[in-house]
């Protein structure tokens, strides 16, 4: 062999161990991959009213009105009685902001007065913000009951003479007013994690 071709291939073959080298290097690396499963439970939202979870029954003072007091199944001056919102939030994993709106009020006889928490109201519709609540997450127990009282008094007044003109609006009510209607709305509202 000539010198010429030992330098070739001495060459040649220093050019397979390079690149064997580099290349052996370059795709030799040890490669592993893990896989797993992405999980979130999704929290349990459960909100009733009055044991409904869409509509809430009619509230018929008449029927929520203590009996003695109802003339011919009727409301009239001298009679009174109570009804029960229960908001329920058993079973939700998260807090609940509740909220009670009494809508389109109508043809309510004048001196009929609402109570709730010893406090007086002139209509139903200002008694919303006092019944707006909250149901925390980590409550025991998940029901509030709110009890509103109505009185329709037999005598409305202090004097004789504001007794005299309230009996005067009580008969002017009784003959003007057939039925008086409200709409009740209770909403449930998740409160934002904090």
């Amino acid at each position: 062999m000539t010198k010429r071709k030992k330098v070739l291939l001495v060459s040649a073959i220093l050019a397979i161990i390079i690149v064997a080298f580099i290349g052996g290097n370059v795709y030799s690396k040890y490669v592993s991959e893990v896989r797993g499963n992405g999980l979130a439970q999704v929290a349990t939202w459960s909100f009733k009213v009055n044991g409904q979870q869409q509509d809430v029954q009619t509230i018929n003072l008449a029927s929520t009105a203590q009996p003695d007091t109802l003339i011919n199944n009727k409301i009239a001056p001298g009679t009174k009685g109570s009804f029960d919102i229960i908001v329920d939030g058993t079973g939700s994993d998260v807090a609940i902001d509740y909220k009670i709106e009494f809508l389109d009020e109508s043809a309510k006889p004048q001196n009929l007065k609402f109570k709730y928490l010893d406090n007086e109201y002139n209509s139903i519709s200002e008694l919303e913000n006092s019944l707006s609540g909250r149901i925390n997450a980590n409550d025991e127990n998940k029901s509030r009951t709110l009890k509103i009282d109505w009185e329709w008094k037999y005598e409305t007044g202090s004097t004789e003479e504001e007794i005299i003109q309230n009996d005067k609006i009580d008969t002017q009510d009784a003959q003007n007013i057939s039925e008086y209607t409200f709409n009740v709305i209770v909403s449930g509202t998740q409160v934002e994690p904090k």
